[in-house]
């Protein structure tokens, strides 16, 4: 089991005082405008190359000294994290006088999430990696603390039922139910391993089972907090069905063989008869969202222009309300619920070109936290209330990077040599609107299958501080692009999905915005993989290069995935398998592809940087590389993160690997 061994009790944060803008413009007419400042806190674009001085690198490897906001149901509270020290304290703030009311000093696992359990709890999701009795490998376990507001004490969810492991399988769902708030989850029955939903009164921490079955991936449960359906998926055969809860029973309402690209059951639809499920149906050319009854087992098409990237649900019905699409303006809404969209419609004229994207809202839809962040923005958050007719900045992620201190962001296009356009954001030294001859960082995502999006990036930027410009392609593979996109990376690591980012050095190279002599390439995770790839697959690129818990050897990757041999058929290997282009578990033709076993071909010194608790990538994938590199003769360094896991979520090793990768950069590609 997993125990919390330091939690102790908050006594005072320090908050500093809002700003409060007035909201003018008539509500009716679904307007509001932000005064007290200028309309975009940004700075107006300039021709000339500004004198900046650049933020210490060390504001940028510290966590966000403001994340998670959250409103109670009620709309009196606001429950936020803060940075403190090489961890994160909860603060609870009253918003009528914008006292801190309680919270907890420190935090001492990493913090994935808060949500208020009704107006008195707030559920605090933290994870660890840890060996469960009954598993053979470590993994990354979600925990749940129940903070009880009038007494400030501190519970570890299902610690009163010695029978379960103290671990959220399923996550969280809230309910407001008829006898009060409740927790759900699925939980392991410690003696035997099998995950049922059990409900979780925050009062008591006792919890009580409501449902059973094996196999089940997904819950969905009703505003009052009773199962109505759920997912289930075989990894034997394939088969992924939905199931609806009706006279006892679980019958199946409709299902689909998917031994690679799985359905997702994502929430209700317009009521509860209906559900959402993400699918690739035939004659589909990619997965879509679509409305399935769960009486006719009929499906019907959202009633949305376009396909959306995520689906906005009532704070209190559960239900459909509304799409959310990813643009270079910044997250696109289409919401349905009439008073909902007004409120959508005056946030966006009062933060127009500020790009902002609603984190919470209160149950009445009265009150809402906006983030903005991109070109002079590094991350705000700002309280709106409407019966108020006010919105006030109540955090910043790094208040210490001054407007003028965040480079430029700029979306860019380029070509890749088979023709296929690749879009990303190139992001530019502060100061420099006319760049020139820059030296460069190669920044590629991780996934492969994600994508990296217009806005503040804590890596990019301090990069960029330091006097590089920093691209971000979002190569072929990528996710969020269209189904064409990300299948033209299938079978393509080590290949086209590799060349696509030296094309793009190249299109900036001949665009005269970057010194091709002087690039370096950098990234974690499958960009770790690349920036490995870089200088073994794809020489006379790069002077240097950083990997962060990248994937050296890609048989044993899959191998280890999938838990031996007995996993080769598994969803996991099959879907690697697909992307690094094997025809079979063990296919020799992937030696050829991994960095480890093309280390004698490495043209260019290279830092690896690996967390020991990573369950991701298992850390004997750097050593893997580091000692072909130093079998070859070739430049190696190897910096383990001890207590780091797969994303770099500890304050102290996110500074390390800053302050590293920066070291390693001038050493190999000084800016002057």
């Amino acid at each position: 089991m997993i125990w919390i061994s330091s939690i102790r009790g908050f006594d005072a944060v320090n908050v500093s005082k809002s700003i409060v803008w007035a909201f003018a413009g008539a509500l009716a007419f679904g307007c509001v405008s932000a005064k007290g400042q200028d309309a975009s806190g940004i700075p107006a674009p300039s021709s000339v190359r500004e004198a900046v001085t650049p933020a210490p690198l060390e504001l940028y490897g510290r966590l966000p000294a403001f994340s998670s906001p959250r409103l109670s149901p009620d709309g009196t509270k606001l429950a936020h994290l803060v940075s403190v020290g090489a961890g994160q304290a909860l603060v609870i703030v009253d918003l009528s006088n914008l006292q801190v009311i309680g919270g907890l000093r420190e935090i001492e696992n990493k913090v994935r999430d808060l949500s208020w359990v009704g107006n008195d709890y707030v559920l605090i999701s933290t994870s660890t990696a840890a060996k469960l009795p009954f598993s053979t490998e470590k993994g990354e376990y979600t925990q749940g603390l129940i903070y009880t507001l009038s007494t400030h004490a501190v519970q570890t969810v299902f610690a009163r039922n010695p029978e379960l492991a103290r671990i959220m399988v399923s996550g969280a769902i809230i309910r407001d139910t008829p006898t009060g708030p409740a927790i759900y989850s699925q939980a392991f029955d410690a003696r035997d391993g099998t995950a049922d939903l059990y409900r979780v009164d925050p009062a008591t921490n006792r919890a009580t089972r409501i449902a059973r079955g094996r196999n089940v991936e997904n819950y969905l449960l009703d505003s009052d907090g009773e199962p109505v359906a759920r997912s289930t998926y075989y990894t034997e055969t394939g088969t992924w069905s939905v199931d609806v809860k009706r006279d006892g029973g679980w019958p199946r309402v409709w299902s689909t063989k998917a031994l690679l690209d799985q359905p997702s059951l994502v929430g209700f639809g317009l009521s509860t008869g209906s559900v959402i499920v993400q699918a690739k149906l035939e004659g589909d050319e990619e997965p879509k969202y679509r409305e399935l009854s769960l009486e006719t087992g009929q499906w019907v098409d959202l009633g949305f222009d376009t396909q959306p990237d995520r689906l906005i649900y009532h704070p209190v019905t559960k239900l459909l309300i509304g799409t959310v699409r990813t643009s270079d303006r910044g997250p696109i809404y289409d919401i349905t619920d009439p008073a909902a969209a007004r409120t959508w419609r005056a946030v966006n004229t009062a933060f127009k070109d500020r790009h902002p994207s609603i984190q919470t809202w209160a149950a009445t839809m009265r009150s809402l936290i906006v983030e903005t962040d991109g070109n002079g923005d590094s991350g705000t958050y700002n309280l709106v209330d409407l019966d108020r007719g006010v919105a006030e900045i109540v955090g910043q992620s790094y208040p210490g990077i001054a407007a003028d201190q965040v480079g430029e962001i700029r979306p860019i296009s380029y070509k890749a040599a088979d023709g296929m356009t690749i879009p990303g954001y190139l992001t530019l030294p502060p100061g420099v609107h006319e760049p020139r001859n820059l030296p460069m960082v190669l920044l590629p995502h991780g996934g492969p299958a994600a994508r990296d999006t217009f806005g503040f990036d804590w890596w990019a930027q301090a990069l960029a501080a330091q006097g590089y410009a920093v691209l971000q392609p979002n190569f072929r593979g990528s996710d969020g692009l269209g189904e064409a996109h990300l299948s033209a990376g299938y079978g393509q690591w080590g290949r086209k999905m590799q060349t696509d980012l030296s094309d793009g050095v190249r299109w900036l190279a001949s665009e005269g915005i970057i010194d091709p002599k002087r690039v370096c390439i950098v990234g974690a995770s499958y960009g770790g993989y690349a920036a490995m790839a870089g200088p073994t697959l794809d020489p006379g690129v790069y002077r240097c290069a950083v990997s962060v818990a990248g994937v050296s050897d890609l048989n044993e990757m899959i191998h280890w995935s999938g838990g031996g041999e007995r996993g080769r058929e598994s969803p996991v290997v099959r879907y690697w398998m697909r992307f690094m282009g094997a025809d079979k578990f063990g296919d020799p033709a992937l030696d050829a592809l991994s960095p480890a076993f093309m280390a004698d071909r490495a043209d260019a010194p290279i830092l690896l940087i690996h967390g020991r608790d990573d369950t991701v990538v298992p850390y004997d994938q750097s050593v893997r590389l580091y000692n072909a590199l130093r079998r070859a003769g070739k430049p190696v360094e190897l910096l383990p993160l001890d207590d780091e896991d797969h994303w770099l979520s500890t304050a102290a090793t996110r500074q390390r690997m800053l302050d590293e990768t920066v070291r390693f950069l001038k050493a190999n590609n000084p800016v002057n």
